[in-house]
């Protein structure tokens, strides 16, 4: 028997008087608090929902919840200010998500230029995504104030009659989609400029030796390496446009008509105001399942490696 072999089996033997765990059981005691904490703050809380969803609970009710099914379900589908908040939710998402790739590429494209401004563009670009949201909401509803706001002042000026962008459900949107893209942009920037910053340059001085032009160079060089980059921000994107919330209800709370409303201001309504836990929890479910499906496809392309 080797002294190695005789060294081992003594180490071991110490270990086991000694009252030492494996790293199985070290790992399973340092991740058990972490465990417990992430089914507290997140799995009870979406269980609590999903199990309320099948109730009927009304706190303006004395009656306790009473086992309704799917009933909630089948009302939602039935209500036309579900659908019609779902359809103004998507339309958001359809503006706003590429509104802010696009927007976030440019500003990422020209924080990681070389030049003198780079890094006051860069901390420039923490400034919208370090505001909370609703008060970037505020911000854009006194920009479009029909009385005192920024962009009707400049309109009277300009010799035009001021437009009332909050009262109208055209303007309402359009304002609301400024807005958003105005804040959720700098985070696309931040996601980006993090995928620019891994791009080796001497993929693009071997470009520049081959004659690339500087479109050439971005359409085969930059934007197939950052593909997986703006998948993520997209993921993260559209996720929080499905779910928006802030940016609307501080700017329009769903008005006029309810015709700017959002699922999630629909469901602060129903459950909050309404007090119809039930019926908003079914609505929460259905907004988390949307959720999902739209992650699960995007996840699916960024497996793949595509846009």
């Amino acid at each position: 028997m080797s002294l190695r072999t005789i060294f081992t089996r003594r180490q071991h033997s110490l270990r086991q008087k000694s009252g030492d765990i494996s790293q199985a059981s070290l790992a399973f005691w340092l991740l058990l608090p972490a465990v417990l904490l992430l089914g507290l703050i997140v799995v009870y809380p979406v269980a609590k929902v999903i199990h309320d969803s099948f109730y009927s609970i009304s706190l303006f009710s004395d009656s306790g919840p009473m086992f309704i099914g799917f009933a909630n379900y089948l009302d939602a589908l039935r209500d036309p200010d579900v659908w019609r908040a779902v359809r103004f939710t998507l339309a958001l998402c359809v503006v706003t998500v590429p509104g802010a790739l696009l927007v976030g590429l440019g500003l990422a494209l020209l924080a990681n230029r070389e030049w003198k401004w780079r890094w006051p563009v860069r901390l420039a670009l923490l400034l919208p995504w370090a505001l909370p949201l609703a008060f970037s909401g505020m911000i854009f509803a006194w920009f479009f104030n029909t009385e005192y706001g920024v962009v009707n002042d400049l309109l009277r000026r300009a010799g035009f009659a001021p437009i009332s962008f909050l009262l109208i459900p055209q303007w309402g949107f359009f304002a609301i989609c400024i807005a958003t893209i105005w804040k959720t942009s700098s985070f696309v920037a931040l996601i980006l400029l993090a995928g620019l910053q891994t791009i080796p340059r001497s993929l693009y001085e071997a470009a520049e030796l081959e004659g690339a032009s500087r479109w050439q160079t971005f359409r085969h060089v930059t934007l197939p390496l950052l593909a997986p980059a703006m998948m993520v921000a997209l993921i993260f994107r559209t996720i929080s446009a499905l779910q928006s919330f802030d940016i609307p209800y501080a700017m329009t709370q769903g008005g006029p008509a309810r015709y700017t409303e959002t699922l999630s201001i629909l469901i602060n309504t129903t459950a909050i105001e309404y007090m119809d836990v039930g019926y908003g929890s079914a609505l929460a479910v259905l907004l988390f399942l949307l959720s999902m499906v739209v992650s699960s496809i995007y996840l699916r392309k960024l497996y793949k490696g595509t846009l």
